[in-house]
């Protein structure tokens, strides 16, 4: 079977899902560089709103394929790090996204595929959707930024647990740290994730993407340097039409159209 993205839309939102049927998912280089190319034109079409990245079979994603980091031992260093250098083209493709990207979790995300999830915006996850960085249990070290974004999320103590040991943590226990943002009944996390992909495409996507920035570049940032920042933003948003239609929608007391 081929590990393939799947692309398609429901509305204003692109579903974007994981498959590589019989292996849970695994990742391969081919869907790093085909999940870059269609975030990229999702980016430029006006249309889209909001992007859902699921997997196929109720099932996110077992992280990479075994098999296939087996026979990378007998390659060149090049040829080893070509998937690790797409895997993060396609994490800064959902952090650079413009649009809300939201994983919807089913049954497990290991691995790379804990790092997927990690890298949207925000997460739904069915109640006994399990997340682990496993890479330790076969003898590996985390890649597509998972390190950095539990070290970002997390207690430096419990993010070095969590890698070090590479076991299982249950959903609940990740929202009440909130790193999960929904936990639902499991079969409800891919329409639960659609709904609230909706909601978010009403609203001002000039505003969605500038918070988008604010959010990514906080921890970078001084608070003095965060304060220069917000106040670009916050004079570019009020100044764009949006913004005229937002506040005189909530003055007329009716929904806004932004356009």
């Amino acid at each position: 079977m081929t590990a393939e993205i799947q692309a398609s839309r429901r509305d204003a939102t692109l579903i974007l899902t994981l498959s590589n049927p019989g292996a849970r998912n695994a990742l391969h280089p081919d869907m790093f560089a085909a999940a870059i190319e269609v975030l990229s034109t999702a980016e430029r079409d006006d249309s889209i709103r909001a992007v859902v990245l699921t997997g196929a079979d109720n099932f996110f994603c077992a992280g990479g394929n075994l098999n296939r980091l087996l026979e990378l031992r007998n390659q060149d260093a090049g040829r080893q790090t070509e998937g690790v250098d797409l895997l993060r083209g396609w994490i800064e493709a959902i952090r650079d996204c413009p649009k809300p990207v939201i994983a919807a979790v089913e049954g497990a995300a290991a691995g790379a595929g804990f790092s997927l999830a990690l890298a949207c915006d925000l997460i739904v996850a069915g109640s006994t959707t399990k997340f682990a960085m496993s890479y330790v249990r076969v003898g590996l070290t985390p890649d597509g930024g998972g390190s950095w974004f539990l070290s970002q999320s997390l207690p430096r103590q419990l993010a070095t647990e969590l890698m070090i040991e590479g076991k299982t943590i249950d959903a609940k226990r990740l929202h009440d740290l909130g790193l999960v943002n929904r936990v639902v009944p499991d079969g409800s996390v891919l329409d639960t994730a659609l709904d609230w992909a909706d909601e978010l495409a009403g609203l001002s996507d000039n505003a969605v993407d500038r918070i988008k920035q604010l959010a990514r570049e906080a921890s970078d940032n001084s608070l003095a340097r965060h304060f220069e920042v917000e106040r670009r933003h916050f004079v570019e948003s009020l100044n764009h039409r949006h913004a005229e239609e937002g506040i005189t929608a909530f003055l007329e007391k009716r929904t806004p159209h932004y356009k």
